[in-house]
């Protein structure tokens, strides 16, 4: 059987110079679905911040987890190809976003918004990790009609070729990625909800979670070729990231089990 093809156009339509691209559009659905969400735990109090305070923390968390994924790409993941080519830094439409920038930029405007208008800081996380797994499920489906992010050469029968990634099939990573860590984590996080008594409970188990299953998926993935394999040529940086992840996901359990503090 011959091997999908996978050679989508990114672009939607144009309007003269302006273009809507299908990568774009599948941020838009992210955080539209998300601040949907956000505002119903709000006003359930599961989340202890003001409904009305929703939309502009949303918008805020929008630029900081932009800039975050954006910034850890560049400096962390390709800094040797941008410092040669600094305008590219900008042409964020190709694709090149970083989840653990992201998730760093998060990290500070909930910092801020605990600090500033004294909502808890892992009440805001258990939200926005109830929220955020649908929109990683669209930010993958992006990655994977943008022909990016795509997988290893495999001989499986469902093996694709990226338009980008050589004459050979490769394993879909994407759409295991979009699968794994937004499909079965959000339904996780979402039937385990009610079960959860302590606030910050839930944010460990999900970066825990996400640690584990991207983990797993690096085996599949390409590694990135500017940066390609570390300790003993196996493991990658997307590995080596969420380890971090993991380690981090269990203090925040054990930290949070141990405070007991109700989330009604």
């Amino acid at each position: 059987m011959q091997p999908l093809s996978v050679n989508f156009d990114p672009v939607i339509f144009s309007m003269g110079p302006l273009q809507v691209r299908w990568y774009g559009l599948m941020y838009v659905f992210a955080f539209l679905i998300g601040s949907r969400l956000l505002l119903k735990l709000c006003k359930e109090n599961y989340v202890k911040m003001a409904p009305e305070r929703v939309d502009m923390f949303v918008f805020h968390t929008i630029i900081a987890m932009f800039l975050g994924a954006r910034i850890l790409f560049v400096f962390v993941y390709n800094w040797d190809y941008y410092s040669g080519n600094l305008m590219e830094i900008f042409s964020v439409w190709k694709g090149g976003l970083s989840f653990h920038g992201g998730f760093l930029g998060f990290v500070v405007v909930s910092l801020i918004y605990h600090y500033k208008y004294n909502v808890p800081f892992f009440s805001i996380a258990d939200g926005i990790v109830l929220c955020s797994t649908p929109g990683i499920f669209f930010v993958r489906i992006g990655n994977f009609i943008n022909g990016e992010l795509y997988g290893r050469i495999t001989d499986v029968p469902w093996g694709m070729i990226f338009q980008y990634g050589g004459p050979y099939p490769r394993h879909p990573s994407q759409l295991y990625e979009a699968i794994g860590e937004g499909i079965i984590l959000c339904c996780l996080l979402w039937f385990i909800r009610k079960k959860v008594k302590y606030q910050g409970v839930l944010t460990g188990i999900f970066v825990m979670g996400y640690g584990c299953v991207r983990f797993v998926m690096e085996f599949f993935r390409e590694p990135d070729v500017q940066l390609g394999y570390y300790f003993w040529g196996t493991t990658t940086m997307g590995q080596i990231l969420c380890t971090l992840m993991i380690m981090l996901g269990i203090t925040f359990l054990i930290i949070n089990l141990k405070r007991k503090i109700s989330i009604y």
